[in-house]
């Protein structure tokens, strides 16, 4: 996947019909199931992974169809009854287990977290069970530390076991709990094993028996069995050059993901939050009230649903996104709307697929698109040399992330950290830019007269991103000499290596590729891992490094001796 962390959100709403003056174009001619078809009509072919979608609206499913395939290898298609691996949309039913024992008094809220999973480390402050649900944990992502632990995603089996080993084996926290919010796997497959601890149950048996069964989603379960064999199930796919490669998940670890079910099911699951028969209405407000941070921030997560707003009217939403599995279901709760899009194929974008479905049944209720959307402003075309003055690294100290500004073909280009692909920027003036795809804007500003540039991005009603350009850095061989070794980290077990190759500094590490590290200032590089901050002792040699990933922050390795 992408490491476009900081865009992947604002990404996923970008709207792509034809517009004028800022409103989209109604097809008043066609009816909804036609205009429908039309979003989905490229994917509709026999040679072509696709999705199943539905509407539902008052109870009731308005409309339903597959399109494109389940398994290219049999000619199945995809139908509204085919089931899907839906990723990280499983954590409102994990959200919705956690709240029903609570209502049972068998646990509570507020509980600690070592109560029931022991195994997790003492770091010294308290982990609260609302904390796992609401990502404001500290805890690092158990995919980011399996994978520096040598975990090829999808590719090697991953059991709750492991997710349990590498999680006791953390040292310290990304930050305080409760100080923050940082999207976390590892608290809800925590929040999993709460529920089989606390309720004698596996967990696939306690959310069977407790949701599914009671809603007859009779094509619904967690799969804790990757070697199980499930009927009219979807293959995951990617892309590869003309045709498809097969993606699929190789997980016996749930909570977090690992939920198979169908659209159908969904709707099922759906309007329980209307008409409740499993939970009750406490459920159902307890599942919508949102996190809220130590400094009383509010958080737009809730219990594994994150509200929102489109086009001016509410939502409840959450999506997810497995090896070539992606999906998502979007609610309208004052409009009683639902849309659901569950899709085998990795370059999907369900998200905006189910918010141009709800726009087809929807749209004399909400409020025109942004006149100030992606592409619609005025653009100016700046000289080189007004160009040219921006290009560099820019660097945000939490986390030492980087943005990378480029110069091509008379347009600035931006890429995140490693990114291998950039992203054009229109110029709305001098200093002022937005990215061409999407409603996110960019300003450059010098620190002080004179003085290097820095670069705020912002992105709707979230908080600006502040990063400072830093000089090129360019170490000698001499100096590049100084980090070779091998590092050592009491987080995971095998050791990495760093080289140099043609004059380069290159990371080796367990089961992936060569990992070339681009200097951004001294001791600090930046990789497909993550960036790396070398630290040096009082004689000024490099004696170990922190690393930073999307979900991981100061992951800390020493330098030592041993074998890679």
């Amino acid at each position: 996947m992408t490491r476009f962390r900081l865009f992947a959100p604002v990404l996923l709403l970008v709207l792509i019909q034809p517009s004028v003056g800022g409103q989209t174009i109604p097809a008043q001619a066609e009816s909804p199931s036609a205009q429908i078809d039309k979003l989905f009509e490229k994917m509709d072919r026999t040679i072509s992974p696709g999705c199943a979608v539905a509407a539902m609206k008052d109870g009731k499913i308005l409309y339903e169809r597959g399109y494109g395939m389940a398994d290219l290898d049999h000619n199945v298609p995809i139908t509204p009854m085919t089931i899907f691996h839906v990723a990280s949309m499983s954590k409102q039913f994990t959200a919705a287990s956690i709240v029903m024992l609570a209502q049972e008094h068998k646990l509570s809220l507020d509980d600690e977290v070592r109560k029931y999973v022991p195994e997790l480390p003492d770091f010294g402050v308290p982990i609260t069970i609302r904390e796992l649900v609401h990502h404001t944990s500290g805890l690092r992502d158990q995919w980011e530390l399996l994978g520096l632990a040598g975990w090829r995603y999808s590719l090697d089996l991953i059991t709750d076991e492991d997710v349990l080993s590498i999680m006791s084996r953390q040292k310290d926290l990304n930050f305080p709990p409760g100080s923050r919010e940082m999207y976390c796997n590892t608290g809800y497959t925590l929040l999993a094993q709460v529920v089989k601890r606390v309720s004698g149950q596996s967990f696939r048996d306690f959310t069977t028996s407790r949701i599914f069964q009671p809603l007859g989603m009779k094509n619904t379960h967690f799969r804790d069995d990757h070697a199980e064999i499930v009927k009219n199930m979807a293959y995951g796919y990617e892309p590869a050059k003309d045709t498809f490669r097969i993606s699929i998940t190789n997980f016996d670890t749930v909570g977090a993901t690992s939920l198979l079910t169908t659209v159908e099911d969904l709707a099922l699951w759906d309007e329980n939050f209307y008409n409740p028969r499993v939970g009750g209405p406490e459920m159902i407000k307890q599942m919508l009230e949102r996190g809220k941070l130590s400094n009383g921030e509010q958080q737009d997560y809730a219990f594994g649903l994150v509200a929102g707003k489109y086009r001016g009217l509410p939502t409840v939403d959450h999506a997810g996104g497995d090896a070539g599995y992606r999906s998502d279901m979007i609610r309208f709760p004052e409009q009683h709307f639902t849309a659901a899009c569950l899709c085998n194929l990795s370059s999907t974008n369900p998200s905006e697929l189910t918010r141009k479905v709800a726009e087809v049944y929807l749209a004399k209720e909400m409020k025109p698109a942004d006149p100030e959307g992606a592409g619609l402003e005025k653009t100016v075309q700046l000289p080189p040399e007004k160009l040219s003055v921006k290009v560099g690294t820019y660097l945000k100290a939490d986390g030492d992330r980087t943005m990378r500004v480029t110069q091509k073909d008379g347009k600035l280009r931006i890429s995140p950290g490693e990114d291998e692909d950039s992203y054009e920027l229109n110029a709305l003036g001098e200093n002022d830019f937005r990215l061409a795809i999407a409603p996110i804007n960019f300003h450059f500003e010098p620190l002080n007269p004179g003085g290097p540039l820095r670069l705020i991005i912002k992105q709707g009603d979230n908080k600006p991103e502040v990063f400072e350009a830093v000089p090129a850095f360019s170490p000698a061989a001499s100096e590049l000499s100084t980090y070779v070794g091998i590092y050592h980290c009491r987080e995971i077990e095998p050791a990495f290596e760093i080289k140099i190759d043609n004059g380069k500094l290159v990371l080796y590490r367990l089961k992936n590729k060569p990992d070339t590290l681009r200097p951004i200032s001294r001791d600090l590089f930046a990789g497909s891992v993550g960036s790396i901050r070398f630290q040096r002792d009082a004689k000024g040699r490099a004696m170990g490094f922190d690393l930073n990933g999307d979900r991981v922050r100061n992951v800390r390795f020493q330098k030592g001796s041993g074998t890679p």
